[in-house]
């Protein structure tokens, strides 16, 4: 069989092992709450501060699809021109076009050029923060932080691209194979070294200082039977007033990060009602469960560039003679471009019942809907958001259930309960 055929067998095999960890760990049994009760959660919420959320998404709505677009358009005339190919060419000249320079130099190029051409939406994204209050770290602070996510993407991007292009020269018929299994294994990888070496770079984080509320945390996670290795308090109110918590880490890396204006603006009740939704997380495994389904997405994905760009009119229209080349690399990224924008709803459906099991699960192990249902008008209204969100855009990339799916699910807790 040639290794074509084999590539295609495995892209089954991987599709359907997608499907099968997708159908087993997801919890697809949990629709939202009915519509009824959602419109009548939506009513009792103040009207100002509905009106402030829905102002600030409608503010930020233009520039957000047209980042998209504008993303878009420019992977596409790179991709699928040979501009693209002699971007590439251009940055490798200097080291003679040795393949390591196309590789790397050339790669960071093209996806500089994207960064930069869509700079300006992030740009007016930041000023629509700073506008309505949600953003305190002024432009220095947004410049340092851009610049820092461009080292950190500069990193990575070099040790894969330089990865991905040896494996090409050096196993030219089987690259698909061994780049599938190294995507991957860095898939797993970053899970457990983004939150210890990367998330610093961002912010500062400190143990939570001993006292009631840390007592409380750990005893309630040591009771819920989930180890977490600290509760941290991450410095977010240098760069907004937004209230969060999340979960991060595999194994010995894991632990709750709590921001402190969630601190600053909630009470402790409510803090360990977000920090039960954050051990929720923990206690169905969930950073594991998108750990396995990203490493056999990102593998199938690698398969199915090899199959895709192996055809003879997307080579054509690029001006390459091969997808394993460094000059096809802009076609791999109008590629990868098409297909996050076509599977943005499914991650996002998948998301949204990953988050109302945590939501659930919060409301078992603490027993408190009233301050469950408190915390969600307390996150809605500092972090201006919308809290019954248009369909179209809820469907297409609404990671979380709405506020008023949450404040819902809520009040169907308490009457299944008895409260």
């Amino acid at each position: 069989m040639t290794p074509r055929g084999w590539a295609v067998i495995t892209l089954v095999g991987l599709a359907v092992a997608l499907v099968v960890a997708a159908a087993v760990l997801v919890p697809w049994h949990r629709p939202p709450a009915p519509r009824a009760d959602q419109l009548a959660a939506l009513r009792d919420l103040p009207v100002e501060q509905v009106a402030r959320g829905r102002a600030f998404r409608a503010a930020l709505r233009p520039g957000g699809w047209a980042a998209l677009a504008v993303g878009l358009l420019v992977a596409l005339g790179l991709g699928l021109t040979p501009l693209g190919g002699r971007l590439v060419e251009l940055a490798g000249r200097p080291f003679g076009g040795h393949w390591v320079a196309q590789a790397v130099l050339g790669g960071l190029a093209v996806l500089l050029v994207a960064d930069l051409l869509t700079l300006p939406f992030s740009a007016w994204r930041h000023a629509i923060l700073t506008r309505h209050g949600l953003a305190t770290n002024g432009w220095g602070g947004w410049t340092a932080d851009l610049l820092k996510s461009y080292a950190v993407s500069a990193v990575i991007g070099v040790l894969a691209l330089l990865g991905f292009y040896a494996v090409t020269r050096l196993a030219p018929r089987w690259w698909w194979a061994f780049g599938a299994a190294g995507a991957a294994a860095l898939v797993v990888l970053l899970s457990f070294v983004l939150p210890v070496l990367v998330e610093p770079v961002f912010n500062r984080f400190t143990p939570m200082e001993q006292g009631p509320l840390r007592t409380e945390l750990m005893t309630m996670a040591a009771r819920d039977g989930v180890p977490v290795r600290d509760v941290l308090v991450a410095d977010a109110s240098r760069r907004t007033r937004a209230v969060n918590a999340y979960v991060s880490g595999l194994g010995p890396t894991r632990r709750v990060v709590v921001y402190d204006t969630l601190l600053r603006e909630a009470t402790p009740a409510e803090v360990t009602s977000v920090v039960a939704h954050e051990l929720g997380h923990a206690k169905d495994r969930d950073v594991w469960t998108g750990t396995l389904t990203g490493a056999l997405g990102t593998a199938l994905a690698v398969v199915a560039l090899y199959l895709l760009g192996s055809a003879g009119p997307l080579l054509r229209l690029a001006g390459v003679d091969s997808i394993a080349e460094p000059r096809a690399f802009p076609l791999l990224v109008a590629l990868v471009t098409v297909a996050g924008l076509v599977a943005a709803p499914a991650q996002a459906l998948v998301s949204r019942r990953i988050e109302a099991r945590a939501d659930a699960h919060a409301l078992a192990l603490t027993g408190d809907p009233a301050t469950f249902e408190a915390m969600q008008r307390r996150l809605s209204g500092a972090n201006l958001a919308d809290p019954d969100p248009p369909r179209w855009e809820y469907l297409y990339s609404a990671s979380h259930p709405s506020t008023v799916e949450r404040i819902a699910a809520a009040r169907a807790h308490a009457r299944e309960a008895g409260r």
